[in-house]
């Protein structure tokens, strides 16, 4: 298959980040950016579910919970490698994306984001009341006191390391979505995104292929949350607030929902700039209003967000030198 410019420039952007990142940044520095990688996995699951069939759906960080539940579940559990835990918690979240997909298969717009939303706040509380496994007993595996330590691949035993692992993750789940958008099922939503009336008149099946949809982007909700269980070892349910894939979909709006870099501009935005606001002694709640300010700025004067601004410089740019 033919590599196109912007995947020889996503993979040579991910050799520069795989090389160099784990290398100029300190330990703390390494897990914010872990975290971010984890997040825009998931961001890339929200933008090509926007872009490619104009659905909005706002359950996909309480998917990424889901699938760090399981995550931690099967490493404090069960005596498997990182690999066969990491495929069960994807394999895991895929299904959860097939169930909350099945209310929403015949809905749009405002309907499919309340109904996900929803959906999101009742894992949300899940989660809050029975918490995440920490190494204990039974089915919810709650320890009372400390977590029994969480067991990394080997070859990625270290935070630099581990940075490495998931940047390949990443990579690999990008991938993963332009090999859909090239072949049968990203024909067949760019249809239906077009017009379902069209695509049923076509001979496309539009329910099998936005169950597609939903369950490649909860593997890809699923891998963000196991890949971040295993950095951080013990998660919270903080984290995987409902409000949050709200958040996430304004900045996959801000960064690019056409683009993989704006889904990385999106992960960056929301783990990387609070952390810097942090370091600086500021209030990381100002974030939101940059926020704010930048969705304001996607909608009314940069559609295709900040990566369409930087693909448009760089052909002006190239335009010029011709």
């Amino acid at each position: 298959m033919k590599i196109t410019r912007s995947g020889y420039a996503g993979i040579a952007f991910t050799l520069v980040v795989f090389l160099l990142l784990p290398a100029v940044a300190n330990g703390q520095w390494v897990k914010v950016f872990t975290s971010a990688a984890c997040f825009t996995l998931v961001t890339a699951g929200i933008a090509f579910m926007y872009s490619r069939l104009g659905m909005v759906s706002l359950g996909q960080v309480a998917l990424m919970g889901v699938g760090g539940w399981v995550m931690l579940r099967m490493n404090h559990g069960f005596d498997f490698p990182f690999e066969i835990n990491l495929a069960i918690a994807a394999t895991v979240t895929m299904l959860f994306g097939w169930i909350l997909a099945l209310p929403a298969l015949k809905m749009r717009g405002l309907y499919l984001a309340l109904i996900t939303l929803m959906a999101a706040g009742g894992i949300e509380v899940v989660l809050s009341t029975y918490r995440f496994p920490n190494g204990g007993s039974g089915f919810w595996g709650v320890l009372p006191s400390v977590a029994a330590p969480f067991r990394r691949p080997v070859i990625a035993e270290s935070d630099s390391a581990y940075l490495q692992y998931v940047i390949v993750v990443v990579a690999i789940g990008f991938a993963l979505i332009d090999l859909h958008r090239r072949a049968a099922p990203g024909r067949a939503w760019a249809m239906i995104r077009r017009s379902e009336a069209a695509a049923l008149a076509s001979g496309i099946n539009v329910v099998y292929y936005k169950a597609w949809a939903f369950g490649l982007s909860g593997l890809l909700a699923g891998l963000g949350g196991a890949l971040l269980a295993g950095s951080l070892g013990l998660l919270d349910s903080a984290t995987f607030r409902a409000s949050e894939s709200i958040m996430l979909f304004a900045l996959a709006v801000v960064g690019g929902s056409r683009y993989w870099l704006g889904a990385v501009i999106a992960g960056l935005l929301y783990r990387v700039l609070p952390a810097l606001f942090n370091d600086w002694g500021w209030d990381a709640d100002l974030t939101l209003v940059i926020f704010g300010v930048a969705l304001l700025h996607a909608i009314i004067t940069a559609p295709e967000g900040i990566s369409g601004q930087i693909i448009a410089l760089l052909s002006r740019k190239k335009r010029d030198t011709t």
